[in-house]
């Protein structure tokens, strides 16, 4: 029998389709991707495993995960899908406009990114940026995004560059505080008014989760507000702030702007420090295009400025 050389590629279809399956964790939603049946797609992966004589996935009960020789192909594959795109958009279109694609949660496009983006474009004519505003954690080469902006928790390792860390405090419309009929000189007033905040799905109702920080920070952990409205976006919480539906958990440096232009106030002193930072995530195979790099510096500078207004109006 012939022995297979061990550097022998499978079918380089059946790594895109484990690629894929890599991605989803799940052989239905990759098979939709792929336009094949989920049984074609199991035997696909069968055939793949067969070739490379490793088990490649752990396959439960309604779970699939990777086994270690899953993950270490994973790595190479989306490396090198990823570097495949970037030269086959380049070669499709080598005079066209560069066009950059950034990810992150749709309260900082909407609040901060997209105010300040017409500055970029303005500076490089050259480049156009297309905004992918979403709650889900892309996978920059296998979708192919270029940055990412994460919202993540402070302190957890993460390949990205801290932009700026979070801070908490209460902000509402300017009629709200000139209420006389229900004041907000102190945080214990908050009893008295409606809470703004976010839906988190799987969470018991209570007091909102974004809101515990601050609260905790006042001493004021059994607060109970009159009443709460429920968002599942922040930009949606901010805007019905804005309408003096109640007041909003503002989460700097994203309402800095509407503090400074009035639209917003905040009613009390003190803030919090957040749990998470917001992080700047580069594809590895766009590390060295000069538009991506100009990119993230621009978003770097922009972030120093507005940590720097941040602490000036503390």
């Amino acid at each position: 029998m012939q022995t297979k050389a061990p550097d022998r590629l499978p079918p380089l279809d059946l790594l895109g389709s484990f690629e894929a399956c890599a991605r989803h964790l799940s052989f239905t939603k990759a098979a939709a991707e792929r336009f094949v049946t989920q049984s074609a797609m199991s035997r696909q992966m069968r055939a793949l495993e067969d070739d490379l004589g490793v088990a490649l996935f752990t396959r439960e009960h309604r779970a699939l995960s990777l086994t270690p020789d899953g993950q270490r192909l994973f790595a190479a594959c989306s490396q090198a899908l990823g570097t495949l795109r970037g030269a086959v958009r380049e070669i499709r279109a080598p005079h066209r406009r560069e066009v950059l694609a950034l990810t992150t949660t749709p309260g900082f496009a909407s609040l901060w990114l997209i105010p300040r983006l017409t500055a970029f474009t303005r500076a490089h004519p050259g480049i156009d940026v297309r905004l992918d505003a979403t709650f889900e954690n892309r996978n920059l080469a296998a979708d192919g995004f270029d940055l990412a902006i994460r919202y993540a928790k402070a302190g957890a390792s993460s390949q990205g560059q801290q932009l700026f860390q979070e801070s908490l405090l209460p902000v509402c419309s300017p009629r709200l505080v000139s209420e006389l009929a229900l004041p907000l000189r102190e945080p214990a007033d908050l009893a008295s008014h409606t809470l703004l905040k976010i839906v988190v799905p799987g969470m018991n109702p209570g007091v909102p989760i974004e809101w515990e920080p601050w609260l905790r920070a006042m001493g004021l952990d059994d607060l109970q507000p009159a009443a709460t409205l429920s968002f599942n976006a922040y930009a949606e919480a901010i805007a019905a702030a804005i309408a003096g539906q109640g007041v909003a958990m503002g989460r700097r440096p994203l309402v800095d702007a509407l503090l400074a232009s009035g639209q917003l106030v905040a009613p009390f002193q003190g803030q919090a420090a957040s749990p998470r930072v917001y992080q700047l995530v580069i594809d590895p195979a766009a590390r060295s295009r000069p538009a991506v790099r100009a990119l993230a510096q621009w978003l770097l500078d922009e972030a120093a400025g507005s940590d720097q207004l941040g602490r000036e109006s503390s």
